[in-house]
């Protein structure tokens, strides 16, 4: 399968890239926002694409079977960037897969963007759910065979290769590393019963493979 890999120069990101790359089942693109950052992408195992999620990038969805969508404004930028780049670069990207015939999109999100008046009180913390909010409601609409991945407070830890995960959390106060929200962001390609669905996923005791046939 040939799969984009958006934000690509993430920590996750660069994570989803290494693991796509090593499976051997897939042909990897990866879109970063600049030319220094391409070097790296090829010595990942990937094909870089320029292009910037605040401007057109239709181009760099030529050719693909699957999207990851795992670009973040970040935690030290304004509501505004967060917006043009959460809510608006997912959106457009999701347009560009419509458009393109792309397969399947895995959107990455969070833990409460179902409801984001879960952080009525945070500011910024809500103002991000919303825009996570609004791009996977933008997904979900658009008729395109869609998974929505929304992993809980994420660490830096060495993977756990367990979770716990389910349409619906009963708690949102657990974590996930990166590693283990790449890993399913990988896995969740192949997996049918993950089509049109979305789902919480936090550290637990369950084999990644076995949860995620169990959604």
């Amino acid at each position: 399968m040939h799969v984009l890999v958006i934000g690509a120069n993430g920590t996750t990101g660069q994570m989803v890239v290494q693991k796509l790359a090593e499976s051997d089942q897939h042909l990897v693109k990866a879109m970063v926002r600049k030319a220094e950052q391409a070097p790296k992408m090829e010595d990942l195992g990937a094909r870089p694409i320029i292009a910037d999620l605040e401007k057109d990038f239709d181009y760099a969805l030529e050719d693909v079977n699957a999207v990851i969508f795992a670009a973040g404004s970040g935690p030290d930028t304004g509501m505004d960037k967060t917006t043009s780049v959460d809510e608006e670069g997912a959106k457009k990207a999701v347009d560009y897969a419509k458009a393109k015939g792309v397969e399947r999109f895995i959107m990455l999100s969070s833990v409460g963007a179902d409801d984001p008046s879960v952080a009525a009180d945070n500011e910024t913390f809500h103002h991000y759910l919303k825009a996570k909010h609004n791009a996977d409601e933008h997904l979900k609409a658009s008729g395109l065979n869609y998974t929505i991945v929304r992993p809980g407070a994420l660490t830096d830890d060495s993977a756990k290769g367990t979770i716990t995960a389910a349409a619906k959390l009963d708690s949102h106060n657990g974590d996930i590393t990166r590693e283990d929200v790449a890993t399913v962001l990988v896995e969740a390609i192949l997996y049918e019963n993950l089509h049109n669905k979305s789902f919480e996923m936090v550290n637990g005791e369950h084999p990644i493979d076995k949860a995620l046939s169990s959604i």
